[in-house]
């Protein structure tokens, strides 16, 4: 299978004043999952800071569910109602473009009227139902590549997007199973989907995972995160994506694989730097 190379000059539009493209380099962080509205205030808050202050285009993200926890006993987060209404807030007190994941069809549209970008999850990019109701709002798109899925393949995905008239497309890797519990990044996966003319990002967490590698949930090596985001914006990645907490250890979801609140702004630095030096800017 083969990506023709298309047009690289499409801006995808997030917000009245936020676009973006091949030729930017931004940043996607937050909690993996809301646990209370002060926490993701806090961080909301802080990586805007940060963000603002190294002049980086910045989405933050949190989920208001996490619908695929390894265990029925694991925390899921706030639910859809006081999750968007949680998002809402802070995206009015501080200005900021607002991310989420959708999981089911029912939920789009109240996601939409609060997200600006919908993200559809890696284990569901497939769900041709989920991908064409998300697309039919018209808001910019986040599509997960599949553990499962070649980077090749994605363009089956964005076919479906496209289908509805919407080209608000984010192409986002997070590494490729590779035996049990484990995840891998091919950094080729980059540049393949580069071709398709949309900007990829580099989901430096999740990549980091091994799935269900602690029995009832998952594990990882948050040591990799700054190595993996680094080679992916050497490599070309446009954006990057990092689930973020001020308190790793204690997190109450992925707490092997978010990336400390407190270096943020040290890793963000030097990624900007080999975005600049790869790009001759």
């Amino acid at each position: 299978m083969k990506i023709e190379k298309k047009n690289l000059g499409k801006k995808i539009k997030i917000t009245k004043d936020l676009k973006i493209g091949q030729n930017d380099f931004f940043f996607i962080g937050g909690p993996c999952v809301i646990e209370n509205e002060k926490m993701a205030f806090f961080i909301a808050e802080r990586l805007k800071t940060i963000t603002e202050k190294l002049k980086i285009p910045f989405i933050f993200k949190a989920s208001f569910d996490k619908a695929n926890r390894s265990s029925l006993k694991s925390f899921r987060g706030k639910g859809l109602k006081q999750g968007l209404e949680i998002l809402s807030r802070i995206k009015e007190k501080l200005n900021i473009a607002i991310l989420t994941d959708v999981h089911e069809t029912k939920q789009v549209n109240d996601v939409a009227e609060v997200a600006d970008v919908l993200q559809i999850p890696a284990f569901l990019c497939r769900q041709t139902d989920l991908i064409l109701e998300t697309a039919k709002t018209g808001k910019a798109i986040n599509i997960k590549k599949g553990q499962f899925l070649s980077p090749y393949e994605i363009s089956n995905v964005i076919q479906k997007v496209e289908s509805t008239g919407n080209k608000n497309i984010i192409l986002t890797e997070r590494g490729f199973s590779f035996g049990y519990n484990n995840l891998v990044v091919d950094m080729r996966a980059i540049f393949i989907m580069k071709k398709t003319g949309y900007p990829v990002v580099i989901d430096a967490t999740h990549s980091v995972q091994k799935p269900g590698g602690a029995g009832d949930k998952s594990s990882g090596d948050r040591e990799f995160i700054p190595v993996i985001a680094s080679a992916a914006v050497a490599a070309g990645a446009n954006g990057v994506f990092a689930e973020v907490h001020q308190d790793v250890k204690n997190a109450l979801s992925d707490k092997y694989t978010q990336y400390p609140l407190e270096k943020v702004e040290n890793l963000l630095v030097k990624l900007r730097e080999i975005y600049k030096t790869t790009n001759g800017k």
